[in-house]
Parts: C-alpha cells; sequence; structure tokens
C-alpha cells in the first residue's frame, strides 16, 4: 500500500489505515525528524515546550493498533493533518525542509483562495505530472465540478456533509455500474487511492451523468432531506446505469474494468516508444 504522505517517501515509518485513512507511528515520524536516540522523550519534552500542543494532544495522537515484526501493537499514531502538526513544534535542521513545504503549500492555498483559477492549473499540472492524457484531464476535471454542483445542491436541501454524502453517492454508484464506491474499489483492487483517478474516459462519463442526471432531478421535484434525495440520487443513478447497459448491449463490452487508467495508458506508452 503506498504511504500518502509523500514527505515521508523512504522514511522508516510505520502505519496502520483506519477511519479511511493513513495513521503514522508517532516515534516514528519524531525520529525521521530528529534522529533522537530517545524519540519517547523527546516527545514528552516537546509537550512542555509547546502548551498549545500538549492542550489539544487528544485530539491529534490516537492509540491504535499497529502491524509491527513482534505482531500488532498498541502504539500512539497521528494521521496526516496531526502529522504536520508535530513538523511545526520540532526545532531540529532535519524539519526545517518540512517546514517550508508547509510554508509553500499555505501560500499556494491563500492564492488560491485569491484566485480560484489556479487551484485548477495547478491541479492539471499534477495530473499532467502523473502520466495523465490532456483528454482525460479534462473529463476528470469536468466530473469534479459537476459533483461539486450535486454536493452543493445536497448542501441547500438539508442533506448533512459526511455519512449522508457518502450514502447517497453509493445510491448513484449501485444504480450506475452495479457497485458501491467500496465494492468498485475493490473491484479494481484500490485501497486508499481516489476511485476516479484510475477509471477510464467512459467510466468517468457515466459518473458524470448519474450525477447530473441526480442534481437535474432534485431540482425538479424539489426534494428536501435525506429521504427524499436518497430516492433521487437511486433515479439519477438509474438514467446512467440504463445508458450504460443499453452501450454494453450494443458494444458487446463491459463499461466497468479491473483496468487501472494510469497504469494501462503508461503501458501504450512504452510499446508505443519500443515500436519506434
Amino acid at each position: 500500500m503506498v504511504n500518502t504522505i509523500a514527505i515521508f517517501e523512504d522514511k522508516k515509518i510505520r502505519k496502520t489505515w483506519f477511519n479511511e485513512e493513513w495513521w503514522f507511528v508517532l516515534e516514528d515520524v519524531v525520529f525521521a525528524l530528529t534522529e533522537s536516540a530517545n524519540p519517547k522523550d523527546y516527545i514528552t519534552k516537546m509537550k512542555l515546550r509547546d502548551v498549545e500542543l500538549s492542550k489539544g494532544w487528544g485530539q491529534i495522537v490516537s492509540t491504535l493498533l499497529v502491524p509491527t515484526a513482534g505482531g500488532s501493537q498498541r502504539m500512539n499514531c497521528v494521521n496526516t493533518e496531526g502529522a504536520f502538526r508535530i513538523i511545526q513544534s520540532i526545532p531540529s535542521p532535519k524539519a526545517e525542509p518540512f517546514k517550508l513545504w508547509l510554508a509553500k503549500v499555505g501560500y499556494e492555498r491563500v492564492q488560491e483562495i485569491n484566485d480560484p483559477e489556479l487551484a485548477g492549473k495547478r491541479m492539471k499540472e499534477i495530473y499532467r505530472a502523473k502520466g495523465y492524457s490532456d483528454e482525460w484531464i479534462e473529463k476528470r476535471v469536468r466530473g469534479i465540478n459537476i459533483r461539486n454542483e450535486l454536493t452543493d445542491e445536497w448542501n441547500k436541501r438539508g442533506v448533512r456533509e459526511g455519512i449522508e454524502y457518502g450514502i447517497l453517492t453509493d445510491e448513484i454508484s449501485k444504480a450506475t455500474f452495479g457497485k458501491t464506491t467500496k465494492q468498485y474499489k475493490e473491484f479494481k483492487t484500490l485501497s486508499s487511492q481516489n476511485l476516479r483517478d484510475h477509471m477510464d474516459d467512459l467510466e468517468l462519463i457515466f459518473s458524470m451523468l448519474g450525477e447530473a442526471s441526480t442534481t437535474r432531478i432534485a431540482q425538479s421535484k424539489n426534494s428536501q432531506g435525506f429521504v427524499e434525495n436518497k430516492v433521487v440520487a437511486k433515479d439519477g443513478g438509474e438514467v446512467a446505469g440504463i445508458a450504460r447497459k443499453e452501450l454494453e448491449k450494443r458494444s458487446s463490452q463491459k463499461v466497468s474494468t479491473k483496468n487501472n487508467y494510469l497504469i494501462e495508458s503508461e503501458i501504450k506508452k512504452r510499446k508505443q516508444l519500443k515500436s519506434k
């Protein structure tokens, strides 16, 4: 499985998957940034030195079961946000590159708030750097916009962000593809990765159709609250599901595949280079 914090790549930091995100062993994070001979003692002193950190300790650190060479053990862990807070409290030369990186990310975020177009440009740059084609990126960006329009509509109609959004999203996905989001990720052998980043063009198109249809139906019916919008989510997904099944019937090919879009596109590129 892939570590979701890029700055910790190549570091020996143990981690565990909990509540749909990675949690990192606190002692390992501190050792990677300080190389202290006694990370536990360093953490104790860090809490004494940073009073605000100590006050919010219970919100940052959780004791979780972590796989280790000697079997699973309960260890103090932090998620991505918590790790960044810890980094800010470490006055070590090794932590300075991370602090500079955090400052840069914060500055870019302020720029994006003042000029939202910058966020879109940076997102496209990141996808290109990963190897995605411009055609795929345009579909992905359009899909994000359609998703945002849908969640804005849910928010206006009294649907609560979080678990209710997730349930409605699953309703659309089941009606569109016959799978919940979790089932679809398992189908593609994904764990923490974003499902849509691994969809091909047609999968993205039908995802967009399901969500755009849900938005349109919600507006037409003026659906209010979670229960009414759950029915609408199923209806919107069915619009895309019917279209998907009709395409599969006429083309004799399945829309949903186990293929990872990025891996498949990279394989094709390599084959083209070898043939030249």
